[in-house]
């Protein structure tokens, strides 16, 4: 009997777990092949490759983000592999199981809960002799005289983990560990009963043999992963395993990033100065969910959070410099309006996350929150991923408004393409951050924008445009945001940029009378400018220079604006095998020409 395993993942790059812990599980009596394509392949490409390996058996994992084109794929199969027994399973289908046995005439079986012995077990049945209501976890079609007739079998106990192989020892998966995500789980189940949340579903937290987990870990790292995300619900629920594991991945690292979710709120200060101290910059990413800091609407989502040990978290962490922080926001939560989620983010954004996501509400199958819709006046789309559409607080045009602040954070400050700028804009011009990527997307939206493509040069002239429309605030100083944007849009590049997308107004000759100073003296920038020694042949093929009416070198240290002296900006690239651009400012007394 041959069995497929497949899932479309969201991109390339991402693998699926669960389909390895389902093989690790039954691969010791069933053959099995893992097949994993994207959401963005074409439908009638993944069914000609399923097709060709001639399956008795194919399972789907499926979620919120891939059911819609899983079905697709679903249903011609069925039409063209009549005799394919077609399995389905994931979170998406372990709820509302019944509804989707129906709705889906052409799957033979749903597994829901945890798969690993539900699905070595259907195999077993499938082979044999096709007792299927002894599958615990299990939904099947009974055949009667006036036709076949859904079965939903009890639930499955909790698995033991101890007695769950590793998913991640299959030699197949050696040569793309470098170039994916590897999923990796310590433990499962969360502590929490936050009932936006699939997770607040089960109750508790198991974890897998510590043991086990480093040597499974070494492995990976040792096979070439690049990136290994942990998919624990809160990984720093228990203090001491936290900390035993950091200490494990600190030393063992080999250059591999490793993300978590953690809950900022319980991170014990010991912890933070652990890592503060002995962690190496960039192998360790944080993602912390916030999604709201408003207290009525975390007690209506029975959210248990502390502000306060949470910013002291979120800023320790920071300071320390050593970990990237990804922090996340939902709209359209109970008793959150418009107002009171302008005030959720600019509380979130003011902790200056590394990336800010902005989400929205969605009405997961199963939690809480979807039972209690009609309380809140909610009302969501009918397919996944279930976004709300409005409540009696927050209506379709406030979410349409929100969903333009979404699209400007990523591709400005998430994209970290002028930080400097922006903070500038945030801190000094406009009244808050949500404001300025309110007004800015409102903006945006409005030129049609949004249907055309940009490449980044695009950014900066559209963001001056904007702050020159007459719709941004008025008295600021122009000179100084234009020349932090020149500033972030230099060093924003790895390789000298080949345009710009301001007027250059420095001429020939004058340019060659600035490079040539530079080569000759050097010292008049700074010491280590100096020590490159680069001459002016050099510094022509390595430095972009711009002038700046203000004095850019005491703007960036002290916040100052000081216009007595301007700056003859120079940005290198390529010098010393330095990756990016490196800067160094010239102060100038203004009007300031070289000699050509």
């Amino acid at each position: 009997m041959k069995v497929v395993l497949t899932t479309l993942n969201a991109k390339f790059i991402h693998t699926s777990l669960a389909l390895r812990c389902l093989k690790a599980y039954a691969e010791k009596d069933f053959p099995i092949e893992i097949a994993e394509y994207t959401i963005k392949d074409p439908v009638m490409n993944i069914v000609s490759d399923l097709y060709s390996k001639n399956p008795d058996v194919i399972g789907f994992s499926v979620y919120i983000w891939n059911i819609e084109e899983t079905i697709k794929v679903i249903r011609i199969l069925r039409k063209i592999a009549p005799d394919v027994r077609i399995v389905m399973g994931g979170p998406e289908v372990s709820y509302d199981t019944a509804e989707w046995m129906e709705k889906l005439p052409e799957v033979d079986f749903i597994i829901f809960g945890e798969g690993e012995e539900t699905f070595h077990h259907l195999l077993q049945e499938i082979d044999g002799e096709g007792k299927y209501h002894l599958v615990f976890g299990l939904a099947y079609r009974k055949l009667r005289e006036n036709g076949p007739e859904v079965r939903v079998n009890i639930g499955r106990p909790k698995l033991n983990l101890a007695e769950l192989p590793s998913p991640h020892r299959f030699p197949e998966d050696r040569e793309s560990l470098a170039n994916r995500v590897v999923y990796f789980e310590t433990s499962r189940g969360c502590p929490f009963s936050c009932s936006f949340c699939l997770s607040s579903i089960e109750v508790g937290v198991r974890y897998f043999d510590i043991e086990r987990t480093k040597a499974d870990l070494l492995y990976l790292i040792e096979a070439g992963a690049k990136t290994i995300k942990f998919v624990d619900r809160t990984f720093n629920i228990k203090r001491d395993y936290a900390l035993e594991m950091f200490k494990f991945l600190i030393e063992n690292h080999g250059g591999c990033v490793f993300q978590f979710e953690i809950t900022a709120d319980i991170m014990r200060p010991e912890v933070l100065d652990y890592l503060a101290e002995h962690a190496p910059p960039g192998i360790f990413r944080f993602e912390i969910g916030v999604q709201s800091t408003n207290d009525v609407t975390n007690e209506a989502v029975q959210r248990r959070q502390n502000w306060n040990k949470l910013v002291r978290t979120v800023t320790k962490v920071k300071e320390s410099g050593k970990i990237d922080q990804h922090l996340d926001l939902i709209a359209g939560l109970p008793h959150e309006d418009y107002d009171t989620f302008r005030k959720t983010f600019n509380d979130v954004f003011d902790l200056r996350p590394e990336e800010l996501q902005l989400g929205f509400l969605k009405m997961l199958r199963g939690t809480g929150l979807r039972i209690d819709a009609d309380k809140y006046g909610y009302v969501y789309a009918d397919q996944a991923p279930y976004e709300i559409l409005g409540n009696n607080l927050m209506p379709f045009s406030d979410l349409i408004r929100i969903k333009r602040v979404e699209d400007v954070l990523e591709k400005y400050w998430n994209a970290h393409r002028m930080d400097r700028t922006l903070l500038y804009l945030i801190e000094r011009v406009f009244p808050s951050a949500f404001d300025f990527f309110q007004q800015y997307g409102d903006y945006w939206e409005r030129r049609g924008w949004e249907r055309i493509g940009h490449q980044l040069e695009d950014l900066f002239s559209r963001l001056k445009g904007f702050l020159n429309s007459g719709e941004a605030p008025a008295g600021f100083d122009r000179d100084v945001v234009e020349g932090l944007m020149k500033y972030d849009y230099f060093l924003g590049h790895n390789h000298k940029p080949r345009k710009v997308w301001w007027d250059f107004t420095m001429d020939k000759q004058e340019l060659g009378g600035w490079m040539r100073l530079l080569g000759e003296h050097p010292e008049d920038v700074s010491p280590a400018f100096a020590d490159l020694g680069l001459g002016e042949k050099e510094l022509q093929k390595h430095a972009v220079l711009e002038k700046l009416p203000f004095d850019l070198e005491q703007f960036l240290a002290t916040g100052e604006i000081d216009r007595s002296s301007g700056t003859l900006l120079v940005v290198l690239y390529g010098v010393s095998g330095k990756r990016g651009g490196s800067a160094y400012c010239l102060r100038l007394s203004q009007g300031a020409v070289a000699a050509g």
